[in-house]
């Protein structure tokens, strides 16, 4: 093995791929169900239970772009107002555990227009929060395995 490169523990590999893949299939699940609903409102998508309970709702709402912020900045149909859809080295891992603090936090927000201001329930975007939070679980257990390397191999 070359100097300083670290080997990625096989947990970890299949850990983020996995949170990977679920986040890459909600995402595209939730491009069809917004897709979809703005061509046919009477479509029915299958995270839609009830009137409360309604994941369709709240991807078609303001909300579901540009976090509900830039459409009142620069107009719905600004580039600027996207929908809202998700190397080992200690460089890296800072990268991943940053861009993680980063979709935590528009979880966080994102919840609380959900639950306070739709006052609505979607399964796909608790899912994709849930997933944010494994993602950052795994890079931060990157980042203590990364820091306990060096350790270990000064005592060697």
């Amino acid at each position: 093995m070359t100097q300083g490169v670290k080997k990625i523990p096989t947990w970890e590999k299949y850990s983020r791929l996995c949170l990977c893949i679920c986040g890459l299939a909600l995402s595209v699940y939730a491009y069809h169900v917004e897709t979809t609903k703005e061509h046919d409102a009477s479509y029915k998508a299958m995270c839609d239970f009830s009137a409360s309970v309604s994941c369709s709702k709240v991807f078609t709402s303001r909300w579901g772009r540009g976090f509900g912020l830039v459409e009142p900045l620069f107009g719905r149909e600004s580039i600027a107002n996207q929908p809202n859809r998700m190397m080992v080295s200690g460089w890296s891992v800072r990268f991943l555990i940053a861009s993680s603090l980063l979709s935590l936090a528009g979880s966080v927000f994102l919840a609380c227009i959900l639950v306070f201001v739709l006052r609505d329930f979607c399964v796909v975007c608790v899912s994709t929060y849930l997933i944010n939070l494994g993602l950052m679980i795994v890079n931060m257990k990157r980042k203590q395995a990364l820091t306990r390397e060096p350790a270990k191999q000064k005592r060697s």
